[in-house]
């Protein structure tokens, strides 16, 4: 049995009598309540990935994600399904089917997406784990906005089975958390053990100063410089325009996610928002001699942050300030969209993990940074955000 019901002005969540594992109180993840975006097959409820048309002409799914699995075994609580943007595709957090869920920090702002539902399912206290998705930056933006921590693992190291796809290549099982120790726990649970040691931090300098708070990160490097927890003397330079990060993972972001969804859109003419149309149309057009001019681009820029990146971290901004107004024209939204990509494109592009950590606002508004190490690194990057934070 399952229905939707709107929990408060904040949320929308697809609720079930899905059964969950027995939560034993010494299971690691016993008493938190796991928030699922509607990407996640799980048995015996439906899923839409935010769309009414994908969801009328796709089977209740018979199996669910492993990686639902896995937190429920650790001693998750499954609270619900989560409002997702159309097929994932978009950083704004919006659906004209579904509601938009409302910022519970900022509520005149926008909540991020595509995993909005499940980033303002943590923010408002529905529940503890936010389990998402991230392509282009959908666990990362939906936490600076929120005031959450944030985990984009390194690509590949958590199974992506039995879920909606956007683009292969880039998709990334993420999760949220209120407090850094949450994000911990859930971490060991679904990420290998073995990681590579980090003996050097490095400070994107060039971008820290492009973005609304600069002032604030700033402050923040300096005092933890201040305190012996890192060197901020060692910068490394990242030119978006250079090495064209944007355009590079919208190309080939966009050429998958023809690929995967194209032949579903021909036949059954989806109901979409118009940017969802727009963007899905845009990616239609695509050609050949684009996308292998992008994959040297991205071959190029990846060989080259490896090797920066050797036994270091990166510490950029997340975002480049605080979440939009809903109020924003949708000219504006796009140009902010590009700016976004700039660096959420960073670690997509290379399959990097990137850990937000919530460390700033702006008048009320969150933002903050974020670490970027190694493949591999993830668990790492956690222990150092534990020490920068103490």
């Amino acid at each position: 049995m399952q229905h939707s019901i709107t929990t408060s002005p904040f949320l929308r969540l697809t609720l079930a009598s899905f059964p969950s594992c027995p939560a034993a109180s010494e299971q690691p993840l016993a008493g938190m309540r796991l928030a699922v975006k509607d990407l996640f097959h799980m048995q015996g409820l439906p899923t839409s990935a935010g769309n009414p048309t994908w969801l009328a002409t796709h089977d209740l799914p018979t199996t669910t994600a492993s990686s639902v699995i896995k937190l429920l075994q650790a001693g998750a609580q499954f609270v619900g399904k989560t409002i997702t943007d159309e097929l994932a595709y978009s950083l704004n957090g919006q659906n004209i089917h579904y509601g938009t869920p409302e910022n519970p920090v900022t509520p005149d702002r926008l909540p991020g997406g595509s995993s909005s539902g499940s980033a303002v399912a943590v923010a408002k206290g529905f529940a503890d784990i936010g389990l998402g998705t991230d392509t282009g930056g959908s666990i990362r933006v939906p936490s600076s906005y929120n005031g959450l921590f944030g985990l984009r693992p390194t690509h590949g190291i958590i199974a992506m089975d039995n879920m909606v796809p956007l683009a292969p290549s880039f998709d990334t099982v993420g999760f949220m958390t209120r407090r850094l120790d949450e994000l911990e726990k859930v971490a060991h649970e679904v990420l290998p053990a073995q990681q590579p040691k980090l003996n050097k931090v490095l400070i994107a300098k060039d971008l820290i100063q492009q973005v609304e708070h600069k002032d604030a990160l700033l402050q923040l490097l300096n005092t933890w410089h201040a305190q012996d927890k890192l060197n901020i003397g060692q910068s490394l330079e990242v030119d978006p325009a250079y090495w064209q990060t944007s355009t590079t993972f919208r190309t080939l972001q966009g050429a998958e996610i023809w690929q995967t969804h194209g032949t579903w859109i021909l036949q059954n003419d989806p109901d979409f928002a118009p940017d969802i149309t727009s963007r899905f149309e845009w990616t239609s057009t695509i050609k050949a001699e684009d996308v292998d001019q992008a994959k040297l681009q991205q071959a190029r820029f990846r060989s080259w942050l490896d090797e920066q990146l050797e036994g270091a971290v990166l510490i950029l901004p997340t975002t480049p300030g605080c979440s939009p107004f809903l109020t924003m024209q949708d000219s504006e939204l796009a140009n902010y969209r590009n700016q976004l990509l700039e660096l959420t494109a960073i670690a997509g592009l290379c399959g990097l993990p990137q850990l937000h950590l919530p460390v700033c606002e702006i008048n009320g508004a969150p933002c903050g940074l974020s670490l970027i190490g190694p493949r591999g690194s993830d668990l790492s990057l956690i222990a150092l955000a534990k020490t920068l934070m103490e």
